[in-house]
């Protein structure tokens, strides 16, 4: 876990915001897609949405 949160802050992201997010996620999110939740390739749901718009 402490690694996950080092990569998070090595990466520029916030872990907070990042743990929170996933954890709020991974239940629903597809078993093949869960390497979009690591660190260097997480982007917020406020990202994703803003980018559909």
């Amino acid at each position: 876990m402490y690694s996950l949160i080092v990569m998070a802050k090595m990466n520029g992201g916030d872990p907070q915001a990042w743990l929170t997010d996933i954890m709020a996620r991974i239940a629903a999110h597809p078993d093949h897609r869960l390497d979009e939740l690591l660190p260097w390739n997480w982007t917020p749901v406020s990202a994703i949405s803003a980018q559909a718009a």
